[in-house]
Order: structure tokens, then sequence, then C-alpha cells
């Protein structure tokens, strides 16, 4: 495990908590935040994945 895959899992956990705090109180902001951390979390965990994959191979 890297810091990118771990740090990219935080994110979109915290994404997933804020999406749904967001639907909970009806604000379509705090929602579509959410949203947007989760993606930003995917793809920050799916580079550090191929980061330890490049390493694994080397």
């Amino acid at each position: 495990m890297n810091k990118d895959q771990i740090q990219g899992w935080t994110r979109e956990i915290a994404g997933k908590l804020r999406t749904g705090l967001g639907k909970t109180i009806g604000n379509r902001t705090v929602t579509w935040r959410g949203r947007v951390e989760q993606v930003i979390g995917k793809t920050q965990a799916s580079y550090g994945n191929a980061k330890a994959r490049l390493r694994k191979r080397s």
C-alpha cells in the first residue's frame, strides 16, 4: 500500500459521506461536491494501484 491508495480511498469514503449528507439535508451543492470528491478519490486510488503494480514488476 502506498500513500496514494490510502488517500484515494479516504477521499472516496469522505465523498460518499458528503453525498449522503447532501441528500439527507436536500442540498444539491453538498451532494455534487461529494460526488466530485468520490471521483477524485477513485482516480487517486487507481493511480496508487498502478504505481504499486509498476513497483512489483521492477
